[in-house]
């Protein structure tokens, strides 16, 4: 890849983050509009998750075989945000999934990109149980995920997106055209009742 290749793709890389942010701000001024007054809070990145695996417990063989650095480090993840319902204590984990797609008048290359498969962790049995027990949701996933940008029409994505989710479509949102009501009917009809 050439130097101007890499230009490119470092300020692709860097605009998408950028727009990312701002699809994570604009979720969380909704919510937190919607939320004054009410039983429920959204907070910004938790910290609950922010070392579950560095202590992580393996077999003494399994020890053996992988490098142990002499340092300590972080190693886990934190969703975008918690909502939680302050009289019941349950809370429903966010994540905001910006990503380019293929759409009119884009090449099927522009459909590019990872965000919608790192959202699988999610689905894992070991961190599916991690979050169901620190969310107390048993009637569903302890997840929301939200996803934005041209993904929400690209027919290869939303199809895969759709297929992952299968009955569980509840959890997932495709935020096509930014308006808060679309986020906050989804969250009224499909996301606080498991928080009840």
């Amino acid at each position: 890849m050439g130097s101007n290749e890499l230009r490119l793709r470092a300020n692709w890389q860097t605009l998408s983050g950028s727009l990312s942010l701002q699809a994570e701000q604009d979720f969380f001024n909704v919510l937190k509009s919607l939320f004054k007054g009410t039983v429920f809070r959204i907070t910004d990145k938790p910290k609950d998750f922010l070392h579950i695996y560095e202590n992580w417990p393996l077999s003494t063989e399994e020890q053996q075989q992988i490098y142990t650095p002499g340092i300590k480090y972080r190693h886990g993840f934190a969703p975008d945000y918690p909502i939680e319902n302050l009289e019941t204590t349950k809370k429903i984990f966010v994540e905001i999934q910006r990503q380019d797609g293929w759409v009119e008048g884009l090449p099927r290359s522009a459909g590019r990109g990872n965000a919608h498969e790192r959202i699988c962790k999610y689905f894992t049995p070991g961190l599916t149980k991690i979050l169901q027990k620190e969310s107390r949701v048993k009637d569903g996933l302890p997840f929301w995920i939200i996803f934005v940008g041209n993904i929400t029409r690209d027919p290869c994505r939303v199809r895969e997106i759709t297929c992952w989710f299968d009955v569980y479509e509840n959890h997932f949102l495709f935020w096509r055209d930014k308006s808060p009501d679309v986020v906050c009917r989804h969250f009224i009809e499909k996301i606080a009742p498991l928080l009840g």
